[in-house]
């Protein structure tokens, strides 16, 4: 077995670490769909952490501007994504109905977008998977939409709990590649 010190050492290395960060990221994920509530909560707060470092930020960045009119901007942007943040932290739950309000506009306007992005490339082959999407994400929107502020209870945990298990089992079968290439190069 090579040591650590080289460059298949480490690459080994990494890629032990690459599947077993993939496992978690597949664990959570599982277990965010098993409790797309308690995700969704999660990601309410974690949106409102980000947006209250951003606010900070800001308003930092607004005492190190040299123009009166960059200053206002800058605190004026500042204090609305420390306000909207801390709203998001100290009440999670209206908050993640919020979000699962603008998820669903999110996911009406892709739809709209990937539906025009299919009448421009239709006559290419396999551009009919563009209005498939489109299709199925306008019914996710109005699926969200219609039965709002229920579908706060489940749309944000579900999707994320989704991604998470495809974003790890995309990357365990990368990190397996790559030690299976790994062991055919020693």
């Amino acid at each position: 077995m090579s040591s650590p010190a080289t460059v298949s050492g480490f690459a080994r290395k990494t890629v032990n670490w690459s599947i077993f960060l993939s496992i978690l990221l597949i664990l959570a994920g599982f277990f965010t769909l098993m409790a797309p509530f308690a995700g969704g909560i999660g990601v309410a707060i974690f949106v409102g952490w980000a947006m209250i470092v951003s606010g900070i930020t800001h308003i930092v960045f607004a005492f190190k501007t040299h123009t009166t009119g960059s200053l206002l901007w800058e605190l004026l942007v500042g204090l609305v994504y420390l306000a909207a943040g801390l709203y998001l932290v100290l009440h999670p739950l209206s908050g993640l109905a919020s979000l699962t309000l603008l998820l669903a506009f999110y996911l009406f306007f892709e739809g709209i977008f990937e539906a025009i992005q299919y009448l421009q490339v239709r006559p290419r082959d396999g551009a009919g998977w563009l209005l498939v999407d489109a299709l199925i994400t306008f019914v996710l929107a109005l699926m969200i939409w219609r039965s709002w502020p229920f579908s706060s209870v489940w749309a944000i945990g579900t999707l994320v709990g989704i991604s998470m298990l495809f974003s790890g089992f995309s990357r365990l079968m990368l990190a397996m590649s790559a030690k299976r290439i790994l062991k055919a190069a020693t």
